[in-house]
């Protein structure tokens, strides 16, 4: 019985020593992360597998059924993909028959997305999947733990702008070399 407490003391002046680490189990960031890779994992392997649509392009086949048509801008900001996997998505979707393209009228840069028969049908296919998944998923949940869940994901979602400005300021004060990096890389792409 000694040994086993001497061979615990060691471990925790081991991790003692080499400083604080971060509880997992009290890390709502890991927490989020693993779901979300987890999730998205999943999905996409069923996706490819029955339909061959990736999770990128289900994400942008969701949006559209939404809107009619978007801007690979206002997808990017909303999906989280930068603009050069938009682009490749939206070539990708095009070449299936799933969107057609055109300038927008009021920036002839920017291309709208608008959603054919052929993918609005390829959304309803996969919708069926998508939200078998999210049943299960949330079947360990009463319906008020739902809400309460939708409702704190909502908020901490909208609260992504704060976080990444106390970010900011954190490197502005820490380490301003990072800044500077991070914005060379801004402006390649």
């Amino acid at each position: 019985m000694p040994r086993t407490k001497t061979t615990a003391a060691r471990k925790t002046a081991s991790k003692a020593a080499a400083g604080d680490v971060i509880n997992l189990d009290n890390y709502a960031p890991a927490y989020l992360t693993w779901i979300a890779n987890k999730l998205s994992s999943g999905a996409s392997q069923a996706y490819l597998a029955a339909f061959d649509v990736g999770i990128e392009s289900w994400r942008v086949l969701v949006l559209l059924a939404i809107e009619g048509s978007i801007s690979a801008q206002k997808a990017c900001g909303v999906i989280g993909m930068d603009k050069a996997s938009m682009s490749r998505c939206f070539k990708s979707m095009q070449a299936r028959g799933f969107i057609e393209l055109a300038l927008d009228p009021q920036d002839g840069r920017a291309r709208i997305a608008t959603l054919t028969p052929s993918g609005r049908a390829m959304h309803d296919q996969i919708r069926d999947i998508a939200m078998e998944r999210e049943r299960v998923f949330m079947s360990v949940l009463s319906a008020a733990e739902r809400k309460l869940l939708l409702d704190l994901l909502r908020r901490l979602h909208e609260n992504l702008p704060a976080v990444e400005a106390a970010t900011r300021d954190h490197l502005t004060r820490h380490h301003p070399h990072a800044l500077q990096r991070r914005g060379s890389r801004d402006a390649e792409s």
